[in-house]
């Protein structure tokens, strides 16, 4: 009898081996599409959005030229508008395609080790009389295989980006020009000691009591990551700092509310830098310069001569190198803006040898809008930008040469010879005169209206009677305050200088003293702030204990202020800013 051969019939692990074979190789193909995906996206957002905000730069300088262009200004807020989105979408694509890598390639890892283990178990025996129907089936549950598979990853990735929810574009003319007015930073700590540099705030309700050891009056307290001497910048619901090391150099946004880290940019080093030995004092540290924001970017520059810009929400827009700066003490200069211009005082080495400059950078791309060479040597004062009889000016001090600026253009407007030696304590601007300090002799008020040289002609008066290193003055526009070193408070009219009152605080002080509503607040080395009354005669308000060391002046906002200790930031108050 003729029998028909009879094959092993195909077990049924053989159809699940295919099918999960088929799935994984699937699952791999989608990975490598969504990694495809992120690269052009990164790619585009290297190339594509750093073009387009050249192009905005160099039309806002059109408008600048001028403002009565309509059709530039409309083309700028669509441009604006779109990189906005663009901006918005790249970041939302990028966040769901990485979900989706993730759920391709942990797919991939599941179906390929269950493979692997369907192998492993080999065949059992069996027999058909014919194999061609099983083929077929083979076929069938193959193609179902590679079915369940993408229906797998297409459901997965529809719930990932559902999850997400609507984008939500901002239009170009709700979010206003691409800087903050003059007006709108003088409500805001956006630089060091303020609204003009001058440590002068018109609010009433900051606090005056409090204690950093039991915790009364302290609304919150965050570890700083990195050392630093600068002082708070506060824009609305964020706080900024820098700090730095021999090896590494950061900028800190902090939640105004909670004292939440938010983020934290990091400036690299080019190799000429990394690898130069720059020489800094204790006092000076690496990152002794405070940030400042034009309320769009934050700004910070370090001892290396790193500088950089960050947008609100830690993207580094642009860094660069000015060149080691050779400066005796370390660079401390703190930065200031105007409009969409970072400013920067640069002053180096000796007066000879011709390195000082002012530079205003653009602020979108680091580039350099002008600079003014500037004969003078290293110095460790800091710019302001003084609004006087409606012209903006850059005001800096430095040996021997206090000069005001053309905050436009950068053309030197006026100069008078009123300083030596190594300079530190920062100009201020009250009552119509521009004080500066010569450390260790004197203090001289100018008339900051005339042209050229004008130390014959502006000098308004001169005061021997105190005359600090470090500490900057402070003015409520009828007094003149200066603090020295060993806690010498002197208080003198604003109008001729001559001395009011003095008095010894006896505690030692780096930070300069503010002027907020009617009070005096003077912070020690010793984390000791003294309170006390505006006034012809010092009357103590209160003397608040933070129980840390402070080297940096303290911000202030509506209801708080902000106090850099030497390791901890700290939010004094307890109502909303």
């Amino acid at each position: 009898m003729n029998e028909t051969t009879k094959q092993p019939d195909t077990p049924r692990s053989s159809v699940a081996l295919q099918t999960a074979r088929n799935t994984a190789k699937v699952a791999g193909a989608f990975a490598l599409i969504f990694l495809g995906l992120l690269v052009a996206n990164f790619i585009g957002t290297a190339v594509i959005g750093p073009r387009r905000e050249n192009k905005m730069a160099a039309m806002r300088a059109l408008l600048r030229e001028d403002p009565t262009d309509e059709k530039l200004l409309a083309d700028i807020r669509q441009l604006d508008l779109r990189i906005r989105r663009d901006r918005l979408w790249r970041l939302d694509f990028a966040r769901k395609s990485s979900y989706a890598l993730l759920g391709s390639v942990a797919l991939f890892l599941a179906v390929g080790k269950l493979a692997g283990v369907l192998e492993r178990q080999g065949p059992r025996p069996g027999h058909v009389a014919d194999r061609s129907a099983e083929q077929i089936a083979e076929s069938r549950h193959a193609r179902w295989g590679v079915a369940a598979g993408v229906l797998v990853l297409a459901t997965a990735g529809a719930l990932l980006l559902g999850l997400q929810g609507p984008l939500a574009f901002v239009k170009a003319e709700d979010s206003g020009p691409p800087y903050a007015t003059m007006e709108q930073k003088n409500h805001q700590w956006h630089r060091f000691r303020g609204p003009g540099g001058g440590g002068v705030s018109s609010l009433t309700n900051v606090p005056t009591a409090w204690n950093g050891e039991s915790g009364a009056g302290i609304l919150w307290k965050t570890a700083v990551p990195l050392p630093g001497k600068n002082s708070p910048v506060v824009w609305g619901k964020r706080v900024f700092l820098s700090g730095a090391t021999e090896e590494k150099r950061e900028v800190f946004c902090f939640d105004a509310d909670s004292g939440q880290l938010l983020w934290r940019g990091d400036v690299p080093a080019r190799a000429a830098v990394a690898e130069a030995e720059i020489e800094v004092m204790e006092e000076t540290g690496y990152s002794a310069s405070t940030t400042a924001t034009d309320g769009r970017r934050i700004y910070a520059i370090f001892a290396t001569g790193d500088i950089a810009a960050f947008d609100f929400n830690g993207r580094r827009l642009w860094h660069k190198n000015l060149g080691i700066p050779e400066s005796m003490y370390g660079y401390a200069s703190s930065l200031d803006t105007y409009q969409d211009r970072v400013i920067v005082q640069y002053d180096q080495a000796d007066a000879e040898a011709g390195k000082s400059r002012l530079y205003a950078l653009n602020g979108l791309s680091g580039d350099v809008v002008w600079e003014a060479k500037r004969e003078v040597p290293n110095s460790w004062s800091s710019p302001i930008v003084v609004e006087v009889e409606g012209r903006v000016q850059i005001v800096t001090l430095a040996d021997p040469w206090l000069i005001g600026y053309d905050a436009a253009t950068g053309t030197e407007l006026w100069r008078a010879e009123v300083a030596s030696g190594d300079v530190a304590p920062s100009p201020i601007y009250a009552g119509g005169l521009v004080m500066a300090i010569e450390p260790y002799s004197r203090m001289t008020a100018v008339k900051p209206t005339g042209q050229g040289n004008i130390t014959e002609t502006h000098v308004a008066w001169q005061s021997s009677d105190l005359a600090p290193d470090i500490c900057c003055p402070a003015s409520d526009g009828r007094y003149v305050y200066v603090l020295d070193g060993g806690g010498l408070l002197l208080c003198s009219n604003i109008a001729d200088g001559t001395k009011v009152y003095e008095h010894e605080l006896r505690d030692n002080f780096m930070a300069s003293p503010s002027v907020v509503g009617d009070k005096l607040y003077l912070l020690s080395e010793e984390g000791v702030m003294h309170i006390a009354q505006l006034g012809p005669e010092y009357q103590e308000v209160a003397k608040c204990e933070l129980g840390e060391a402070c080297f940096a002046s303290p911000a202030f906002a509506d209801g708080r202020i902000y106090i850099r200790g030497e390791k901890n930031l700290y939010c004094v108050g307890g109502g909303r800013p």
